[in-house]
Formats: C-alpha cells, structure tokens, sequence
C-alpha cells in the first residue's frame, strides 16, 4: 500500500537520467504511481556506477525506487499504442528528450492532450525551447559551466572547477517537481490540464542569480553580479588542531559573543572598525583570516563544544559515508533499509515530514521491463471493463 499526499496520482515518465528521474522518485515517495517507460537497452544510468546487479547501478536504484518499469518501443506502432493507452489513464506525463524528438515520436503536448485533455505534460529541457539554444545537448557539467558556478569557484579557491555534485540535474529536478506540483494544484482547482516546460539552464541561471545578482539588478549598476561573502578566498572550512570545522561568526550576537569569550583584546584592536554586521559584510575576507587563526588553537571537539554553548552556528566535516551512521539522520528516520531480491539496501529516504499523508519509499528500483507484463494487463483489464 502505498501513503503519502500524491496517492491516487499516475504518472507516465519518460525521463531518463538524474533531473527527470530525481523529480518522479519524489513523487513516487509521495505515493504516486509512477510507471517509468524505457526503451529495450534501458535508461543509460542503470550502467553509469556500481550495482548489485547489471543493470542496477546504484545511483539508478536510487532515483527510480517504487517506480515501474515497462519497456515500450516506441518506433513500433504497438509501442506507440500502448504508450497512448498509459497517457489516458494518467495525471502528470513527463519526458526529457529534446523538443524535436518528442515531436517527432507523435507525442507532443498537442497530441498528449489529444488524448487526455486533463493531463499535466511537464517537458525536461536543457534550453527553453523559445530562445536559440533550444536544440543544444546538455549535461549537469555542460550547465554549471554557463551559469556560473566554476567562475564563482575560481573566485573562492583560485581554480575554476565543478561543484563536487551533480547540481544542475538535482536543482533542475527540484524545479520540474514544483512546477508539477502547481499545475496539478491548478488542475484540482478548474479542472485544466496544461503544459509545463522546465530548462536546466533557465533554473540555474535563476538559481545562481538569487545572491550573486546584487547590485547588477539595479539601473545603474552597483556592482558586478556577485555575492562578496560567498567567494572570498577565505571561505572555507577553518582548521583546528586536529581538523576542521564550519562555523559562521556572522551576526552581532555571534561576534559579540566570540570576542568575549575566546579573543577579548580584539574589542579594542578591532572593535570600532568592525563592530557592525555592515561593517564585517564590507571586510568579510578579513574577518574569515581572523577567525581561521584563531580556531587553529583547540580542536574541532573543543570549538564545537564552545560554539554551541554560544549559540554560534558550527558542523564538522563529514564526509558522504559518515552521514549514514550520523546520529541525527537516523534519529528522524531518514534511511529506509528494504529487502531486494539483490539483499538488504539502506536507502536515503523522504527528507520532508507530513503529520497526515507521511511519504515513504514505496519499494526497490524496478528491473528493465519488470512490470511491462503487469501494467499492459491492467490495460487491457480496464479496456475490456469500460
């Protein structure tokens, strides 16, 4: 059985990769019943890491847990027939081929809504398909580079590089589950179906233009298109005597506090020159230099514990395996541990909490074609009823 606030939900996705699937695993957690159409050689991330199984990757399994898997092929008449029997039965339909491709398969949003007027038709893009580069291949590395995010890399560290995650996919992901989520709220409200188009480039450029637009909003301008605090070279996890920590001595609480507990003669060597939250944002480089030498004299241990009796902001350096014994996530429940036909799989589950429609991992990522058999049945089941 499956729970959540989406229950009740269909969803024909025809995504493949990270940013389409990230959005329908959501939705699949949320109780939705997510059938995911693939071709016969299968989504290309079933192969691209590690798995217990070929065809089982684990990034793949993560993405498309409590999904079903049913292999169309969509050149074949039949293919097509049977994808157009799951879109009249479905709320949402989402793909992330290129606007021409779609078309070109006869499944455009005029022909979707054709056959189901009310349905919610999300399109995966990595260009906006009315600007000049509608047509332009895109990958997460393709787009961090032109929004931004090595150039603002090379201002904080000296060396322009990616971002250690795969960011573009997972916020553009993000992005195409909330603009689903509005059209179907909209849907529930005047019974319209529409469509709904989200580009990777478009929401990342937003995305990193929230901080770093500043003063180049303005008419004129006041600055360039950047976000002092978040590139000084200075930001960084401090050292201690043992390794690091992240502490942010930001505000005039926290600073106030920190002078008079660990450096009591900055009051008089600093206190006049940044004694004010505008006055440290003005010479934030500075005030990250000061702060890293000081936290070099204790150890990470000793600082959390003085942080947190102050009520200053301040984590460790974990690294991705520490967060699967971290005390906190286990606490709140956030790994799900399933039995699979390839063994116990501990996977990182629902993040968001509801005191009425809870979401859960709804069961293991499908094999290639698992639920071809089940699904078209079912189809033929309500065919031969209606």
């Amino acid at each position: 059985m499956t729970t959540g606030p989406l229950q009740g939900v269909r969803v024909v996705d025809l995504t493949a990769m990270v940013m389409g699937p990230y959005c329908t695993q959501i939705m699949a957690d949320m109780g939705a019943d997510v059938i995911k159409v693939e071709t016969p050689a299968g989504d290309n991330t079933r192969y691209i890491s590690v798995g217990p199984a070929p065809g089982m990757s684990g990034v793949f399994v993560n993405v498309n847990r409590g999904k079903r898997s049913v292999v169309l092929d969509l050149m074949s008449p039949q293919g097509k027939d049977d994808l157009r029997a799951l879109i009249a039965d479905a709320d949402v339909f989402i793909h992330s081929m290129r606007a021409k491709a779609i078309t070109k398969l006869g499944f455009g949003y005029d022909e979707v809504a054709a056959i189901n007027p009310g349905i919610v038709y999300t399109n995966c893009y990595g260009y906006g398909r009315r600007g000049p580069d509608a047509d332009r291949p895109a990958y997460d590395d393709t787009i961090q580079a032109e929004c931004g995010l090595p150039a603002v890399q090379e201002q904080l560290t000296g060396e322009a590089s990616y971002v250690g995650t795969i960011m573009a996919d997972k916020v553009a992901g993000l992005t195409a589950l909330y603009a689903t989520m509005m059209a179907l709220f909209h849907r529930e409200r005047t019974g319209e179906g529409q469509e709904v188009e989200v580009s990777m480039f478009e929401t990342m450029a937003s995305f990193m233009l929230v901080e770093h637009a500043n003063g180049a909003m303005f008419d004129p301008p006041l600055s360039p298109a950047m976000y002092p605090r978040a590139v000084t070279p200075n930001r960084r996890p401090y050292e201690t005597k043992d390794g690091h920590i992240a502490a942010l001595v930001y505000n005039d609480k926290h600073w106030n506090a920190f002078i008079e507990r660990v450096q009591p003669a900055w009051m008089a060597e600093y206190g006049p020159a940044l004694a004010s939250l505008e006055q440290r944002a003005q010479q934030i480089d500075t005030v990250y230099a000061l702060v890293a030498q000081t936290l070099k004299e204790r150890t990470t241990a000793e600082w959390l514990d003085l942080f947190g009796d102050l009520e200053i902001p301040a984590a460790p350096m974990l690294t991705p395996d520490e967060l699967f014994e971290n005390e906190h996530l286990n606490a709140v429940g956030l790994f799900e541990t399933l039995d699979t036909p390839h063994g116990r799989v501990r996977i990182p589950g629902v993040p968001t909490w509801f005191s009425r429609t809870p979401g859960r991992v709804a069961g293991y990522a499908p094999e290639l074609g698992a639920d071809t058999a089940e699904v078209l049945a079912q189809l033929g089941s309500r065919d031969k009823s209606g």
